[in-house]
């Protein structure tokens, strides 16, 4: 499949590989030249899988059975009340 660059170096991904890799309004690209000098472009994650991804990673840094947010808010609680804020 062949592309033109237009003129502000925008280009069109040709609808088969867009399909092929899911490719939506909104996706990063990475792009890069690999050692053989040729162009690659590698799409990124959507934030929401990496935000979905991230969701409970501190998990096992709590203590068993606690609520995170309300660990939270005791935290933030007695950070504010040592550093004089409350």
């Amino acid at each position: 499949m062949i592309t033109t660059v237009a003129e502000k170096n925008q280009i069109t991904i040709p609808a088969p590989l867009a399909r092929e890799l899911n490719l939506k309004p909104g996706t990063r690209l990475d792009w890069f030249i690999d050692e053989a000098g040729r162009l690659v472009a590698q799409p990124l994650p959507r934030r929401a899988l990496l935000a979905r991804k991230a969701a409970g990673m501190g998990r096992p840094w709590l203590p068993e059975g606690v609520d995170p947010i309300a660990y939270l808010l005791h935290e933030r609680t007695y950070s504010e009340r040592d550093e004089g804020l409350t």
